[in-house]
């Protein structure tokens, strides 16, 4: 049977609100040192070929710990891991933009993935157990995925205009005030954790296999483009985190109390959401980093300039999660919802190649920013609404953390496939610089591939049930299987 879903909080909107803030700092983490990349790099004296893991190190340490963080929130609650996880990235973006060396950064920036690791799987578990699954959820969900989608398109503005005012170690001295007032904020408005009804017993060979499997294979997709795809580092990571994942998933058939319980791989909604994720988030982390790219290289934006382009992008997803998600879920469903929006950002992406030239307006490319904003705020929070549809509030934090593994999983492999596609028709061993027009040829090529990356991946939202047919009986009781119903 599918646990109860606990009692809203008696302060629900102050809890939805100190959730959504959490969300927003986690996501805009994500694009806030995009456009500082080129101040990092000749403060600290990175390299050319090492300046990608100041990005790199915070996606392989918040992908490869999802899984274990998820199966914490389960076992000790998600009020208690969501102040550690805050802590723990609050004091690594102090320490990260106090760094005085390339290996500072980068073992600070580790640590804030170690962070957000514990703190989004708390954050989603808490939307998706306190607020009844239907109407009230998807409002939550809605508010929630603005602050996402808003914050993934702030953190580039962020970015730009700290790094132009104050310098680039304040993209993440502004994390730290806002990630440790969440955690000073949460034990008086977050709801108590509740007893585990579960025994406390915790898969340890299970959390050892998924940590090291998805860390491998995201190191793998990061480390691509930079060592070769055929290297070590490159195609030997990604086999052996495959290889180490589906030794996982054998244990954790065998396993009494599973880290991931391979019941929850019977929740259809689950399955489809874990999918459009890796879809949606290949295509956005790319184009992010494609776009900043051609506004600062090609366009000749300073770091202002460039984050305050996104703020069109910011505020268009913001509102379309706000004002549309929620009433399209609950009219139309998340089948057409997603399909819709997966579409409607596709498209903004293919609008956006077409005005990419050596020479355009920023006016120019406002309506592709524009459709691809309203595309991305409705389908940032519905993907989540359904990863979390007929789930049972013990297992919240684990499907939670199977949805972000998922999308960093994504955004991993998306990056180092478009920029690799970017980066196709240029010649990067000669010391000359490559010609503007191959510059721009190249990342409106990836742009389009990305484009029609989301609307194809839009179609996997066929997979879900149509609204109104009934739901397939549930499994029998193991006691870690998901019922399906709606």
């Amino acid at each position: 049977m599918v646990d109860t879903v606990p009692k809203t909080h008696a302060r629900p909107g102050l809890m939805l609100a100190l959730l959504a803030f959490a969300q927003f700092v986690v996501a805009a983490d994500y694009n806030v040192v995009y456009v500082a990349l080129p101040d990092i790099g000749e403060a600290l004296g990175f390299g050319p070929q090492s300046l990608q893991w100041v990005v790199s190190a915070y996606a392989v340490a918040f992908g490869g710990l999802l899984l274990f963080g998820g199966r914490l929130v389960d076992r000790i609650g998600g009020r208690r891991i969501f102040v550690i996880g805050a802590v723990v990235f609050g004091l690594a973006c102090l320490a990260g933009g106090l760094a005085e060396n390339p290996g500072m950064l980068i073992a600070a920036r580790g640590v804030q993935g170690l962070g957000a690791a514990l703190l989004s799987p708390a954050t989603l578990m808490l939307v998706s157990t306190r607020f009844e699954e239907g109407a009230r959820r998807n409002r939550a969900m809605a508010v929630w995925g603005a602050a996402g989608s808003g914050g993934l398109a702030a953190g580039a503005l962020l970015g730009g205009v700290l790094t132009n005012a104050w310098g680039w170690e304040w993209v993440l001295f502004v994390l730290v005030p806002m990630a440790l007032l969440a955690a000073v904020l949460a034990p008086s408005i977050l709801p108590a954790d509740e007893r585990s009804s579960s025994d406390a017993s915790f898969d340890v060979p299970g959390a050892v296999l998924a940590t090291v499997g998805s860390s491998l294979l995201v190191l793998g997709l990061v480390s691509g483009p930079e060592a070769g795809w055929g290297s070590l580092r490159g195609l030997g990571s990604i086999v052996a985190g495959l290889v180490l994942l589906a030794v996982f998933a054998v244990v954790e058939t065998k396993t009494r109390v599973p880290l991931a319980p391979m019941g929850l791989f019977r929740n259809r909604s689950l399955v489809t959401a874990i999918l459009i994720i890796l879809v949606f988030q290949s295509a956005l982390a790319g184009s992010y980093y494609l776009f900043t790219t051609y506004m600062q290289n090609v366009l000749g934006y300073t770091a202002l300039e460039a984050g305050l382009a996104f703020l069109p992008l910011t505020i268009i997803s913001m509102f379309a999660s706000l004002q549309l998600t929620g009433i399209l879920l609950t009219k139309w469903g998340p089948r057409a919802t997603l399909f819709l929006g997966m579409v409607v950002n596709g498209v903004g992406m293919l609008l956006l190649a077409l005005s990419m030239t050596t020479n355009a307006s920023f006016w120019q490319l406002l309506g592709g920013l524009a459709v691809w904003g309203i595309g991305g705020g409705i389908t940032f929070p519905a993907m989540f609404v359904c990863a979390a549809s007929g789930v049972a509030p013990s297992e919240a934090g684990i499907a939670s953390a199977l949805a972000n593994a998922s999308q960093q999983i994504g955004g991993a492999a998306g990056l180092a496939v478009l920029v690799a596609i970017a980066h196709s028709g240029l010649d990067l061993s000669v010391d000359a610089e490559p010609a503007l027009t191959a510059v721009n040829d190249g990342l409106r090529t990836a742009t389009w591939v990305g484009g029609v990356a989301a609307i194809v991946g839009g179609l996997l939202a066929f997979t879900l049930r149509k609204p109104g047919a009934p739901a397939p009986a549930p499994a029998a009781d193991t006691g870690d299987e998901i019922a399906t119903s709606h």
